[in-house]
């Protein structure tokens, strides 16, 4: 398809002949938390040299209803703790947002301490699809001895988890592909959908999910304008993109975005992959982890 720098969402799925998109890398969370989300943003400039304005600030109800003016069919709940003592009343305000809210994938999250695992069987029990983990915030090494069993039942179960560990857009103590490669020798079978596709360490992520069946990334912020200032995507890898065409996932960060959410979806078109790859990415991929239903190119998008 032809890529166009200000792609409309629903003309880009009808053109792929999409009934919508999936987005599996979306943040909604209690308005305290995301104030402090967005504060962070507001300041990250001294970090990255680049201002970040917040292209959707708006209240809760205002951004359901924009995603969904996208066309977007199915969008998580990314939200996550950064200390001891949050998780728990994070995934009890996240399944009354999955409850009220149509689309949204149930999402739930975790931190390394007591209780983990009583609290995210509670979740799985409860039907949370996917777990959110940023170990940049929350400062842990994912590997942390609190968090084994927690690991093993999400291997056991196949619920995967989105994890913030490629280093940007500033490294932690335990961002980075060490601590999930120690990870995922240890749970080789773990559903992983690694965000941001690892940037900056594109590379060493891409090796992980060629090495592990279940390492999936998702596109969020990578290859825009914004991202290739900062981490350029390296040319000579986007052959092993396509090589995994069918682990690749949509993701925009939306609402925390510095430009339009078009842009995400011109920044995948221009990669020229091409439509297959584009529809997988957009839809076909996340509806098969999911279980949610497949396209069919011989229908249009709903409006």
């Amino acid at each position: 398809m032809s890529a166009s720098a200000d792609a409309d969402p629903l003309a880009f799925a009808r053109e792929l002949r999409l009934p919508g998109l999936i987005d599996v890398h979306t943040h909604f969370m209690p308005q305290n938390v995301l104030d402090k989300v967005w504060a962070y943003f507001d300041s990250v400039g001294p970090l990255t040299g680049v201002a970040w304005p917040i292209a959707y600030r708006e209240e809760e109800d205002r951004r359901v209803e924009i995603l969904r003016g996208f066309g977007v069919l199915a969008f998580t709940a990314m939200l996550y703790p950064h200390k001891a003592g949050m998780a728990r009343w994070l995934n009890e305000w996240a399944v009354r947002f999955a409850g009220r809210t149509d689309g949204c994938l149930h999402t739930a999250t975790f931190y390394p301490e007591d209780g983990a695992l009583d609290y995210v069987s509670r979740a799985v029990e409860g039907g949370a699809r996917v777990f959110k983990v940023h170990l940049q915030v929350g400062d842990f090494d994912p590997d942390h001895d609190e968090l084994r069993d927690v690991w093993g039942l999400l291997s056991d179960t196949g619920v995967p988890a989105v994890v913030h560990c490629g280093s940007g857009p500033a490294p932690g103590r335990f961002t980075g592909p060490e601590p999930m490669r120690r990870l995922l020798a240890r749970h080789p079978r773990l559903k992983v959908i690694v965000a941001h596709m690892g940037m900056p360490e594109y590379g060493d992520f891409l090796d992980l999910a060629e090495r592990y069946e279940g390492v999936f990334l998702d596109t969020t912020m990578a290859f825009t304008d914004f991202a290739e200032r900062l981490s350029p995507f390296p040319l000579d890898a986007r052959k092993r993109l396509l090589d995994l065409g069918d682990r690749v996932l949509l993701g925009s960060d939306f609402p925390n975005i510095p430009y339009p959410y078009g842009h995400q979806l011109h920044a995948l078109a221009r990669l020229d992959l091409g439509d297959d790859w584009l529809r997988g990415v957009c839809h076909d991929n996340a509806a098969r982890l999911f279980g949610l239903p497949l396209a069919s190119v011989s229908q249009g998008i709903h409006r």
